[in-house]
């Protein structure tokens, strides 16, 4: 998890208080580096809704968000690549990374597709910088004919 400035003196059960009724929005670009930037490369794949409470008690290490639907259309095609999670007023409280692998959102589907259902399968969160990607892959716009950021 990569909470935001206002967020982050929070304890983890005052972050999931804050989510009471706000929505977790999933794109399909690389995060950008603070959850304080705005996302410009991507729409949304699919946006969520939090009930209230936002969360129920974890199990086995695992969250239990508390969505208004199990199951939301996706909008647009793509994979996956973080979610952001918004309070009710629309004010970024933390991005999550999101897809396959070691990463704390987890869904049913491996990409989206407009109008297919897309489904949370597994929630958890990483503590801060924890994230599993590696930092050069932050906020990065890959392009054709642009090499990728060179590995170690």
């Amino acid at each position: 998890m990569n909470v935001a400035l206002d967020f982050v003196e929070s304890s983890l059960d005052d972050i999931k208080a804050a989510l009471d009724g706000g929505t977790l929005a999933v794109y399909s670009v690389a995060r950008p580096i603070t959850a304080d930037k705005a996302v410009d490369r991507s729409g949304v794949l699919a946006t969520f809704t939090f009930g209230s409470p936002a969360f129920g008690p974890a199990k086995d290490g695992l969250e239990q968000p508390n969505f208004v639907a199990a199951s939301v259309p996706a909008s647009t095609v793509g994979t996956p690549g973080f979610a952001r999670a918004r309070k009710a007023d629309g004010s970024t409280v933390a991005d999550f990374s999101a897809g396959p692998g070691d990463r704390e959102i987890k869904f049913t589907e491996v990409s989206c597709s407009p109008g297919a259902p897309v489904t949370v399968a597994s929630f958890k969160i990483i503590a801060e910088g924890g994230w599993p990607e590696r930092p050069e892959y932050y906020d990065t716009h890959p392009r054709p004919g642009f090499p990728m950021p060179k590995t170690l």
